[in-house]
């Protein structure tokens, strides 16, 4: 388990949402699947729900503004010391600005970014709210991984705006784990033509988050009875055992157990 505590080094995710057509059905479907309590921050905030475990927020969640939404998905943030130096460097190193940096309250300031191949992100920079509270703990997030059709392009641009060190993983896999400069991983950049989001029609490139479970084969099976799909059955790898789902309206996610640590 990892609690949260204060702003995390620049780079790190450190913040989920996501805008979806069924406010209810989705409260629904991730409050059975991870245990999630959900805090209604209000009227003046747009009834944006914060996930909560424990009485801790993991994650926002809140109907999409758009009447016709044609695409949705779990939407990452990284952590930000100076939301706007960063737009700028992004857009510098041809990245799109979606939302421009703005104040939310005196909870933090944030934007909204694409990459220069078209995957979307987050920057939040904290101030009352951190982020994530929890961490790497059932119900919380535990791994993101950018799928992308130009990995080489994809590592260059996030290298240039957030300092990563970049780790290729040995054989022929083409997957970089990203590294903050203290060396602590981050998450990873995988080559492939990408993702269909909920409601989408074809891949495009996209960050996925994993999160974490106590059981992936129950989870699965939770996923399954709440109207969700499964794209592929639970797996195990050296770090856990996963699988790749979706939730009732099409949103792409993981769902892992992870590997226990190593004693140190």
């Amino acid at each position: 388990m990892t609690q949260v505590t204060g702003n995390a080094p620049v780079g790190t995710p450190n913040w989920l949402d996501i805008g979806i057509p069924d406010l209810e059905r989705a409260k629904t479907f991730y409050g059975t699947l991870f245990g999630w309590q959900f805090l209604d921050a209000g009227p003046d905030a747009g009834h944006y729900n914060l996930c909560q475990v424990r009485g801790e927020s993991v994650a926002g969640m809140m109907r999409n503004p758009d009447d016709q939404p044609d695409e949705y998905w779990w939407c990452v943030y990284f952590a930000a010391d100076d939301c706007d130096g960063l737009v700028k460097r992004a857009t510098d190193a041809g990245g799109e600005v979606v939302v421009p940096a703005m104040d939310v309250m005196d909870l933090g300031r944030m934007a909204i970014l694409k990459d220069p191949q078209g995957a979307q992100f987050g920057l939040w920079q904290g101030r009352a709210h951190h982020g994530s509270a929890i961490v790497n703990e059932p119900g919380s997030f535990v791994w993101n991984e950018l799928v992308t059709p130009d990995s080489g392009a994809a590592c260059a641009f996030y290298r240039t705006l957030f300092g990563y060190e970049l780790e290729p993983m040995p054989g022929d896999m083409d997957y970089t784990v990203l590294k903050r400069p203290d060396g602590r991983y981050i998450g990873g950049i995988a080559g492939g033509s990408g993702v269909v989001v909920g409601g989408g029609a074809g891949e495009v490139p996209s960050w996925m988050t994993y999160f974490a479970v106590g059981d992936a084969d129950e989870a699965v099976r939770r996923v399954r009875a709440g109207g969700g799909t499964v794209d592929a059955e639970p797996a195990d790898s050296p770090y856990g055992r996963s699988a790749p789902v979706r939730d009732p309206f099409g949103v792409p996610f993981h769902v892992m157990k992870p590997a226990p640590e190593p004693a140190s």
